[in-house]
């Protein structure tokens, strides 16, 4: 996180877009139990990246799209805007970026 980063607030988020898109706790029970979904959206528990993908598949946004509310206070495009716009600039500074690729250094060891 850069640091003036907020601390991410996902349960927030959640609980925005699944009220936004209509659905109730149960909605969500080929991924998650109602008990874990009220869990993650009181802060009980945090969930996997894997979890979150499935959340999100069942909100039909895009993982990033509840990543990104977390990190906002009020998720006004303007600030969703700004959050992306240092993400970009972070994402563009490296160098020499491999993804799934094996790691050179381990190589010859």
């Amino acid at each position: 996180m850069t640091p003036k980063s907020p601390n991410p607030n996902f349960a927030k988020a959640l609980r925005a877009v699944r009220l936004e898109r209509a659905l109730s706790q149960e909605d969500f029970y080929d991924v998650s139990g109602r008990t874990y979904v009220s869990r993650l959206e009181t802060g009980g528990a945090d969930p996997t990246l894997s979890k979150i993908v499935q959340l999100a598949q069942v909100l039909e946004v895009h993982p990033l799209t509840l990543l990104t509310l977390a990190f906002c206070s009020k998720g006004t495009p303007a600030e969703v805007d700004r959050l992306l716009a240092t993400v970009t600039v972070e994402v563009s500074s490296f160098e020499d970026l491999q993804l799934g690729e094996p790691d050179r250094r381990r190589r010859g060891r």
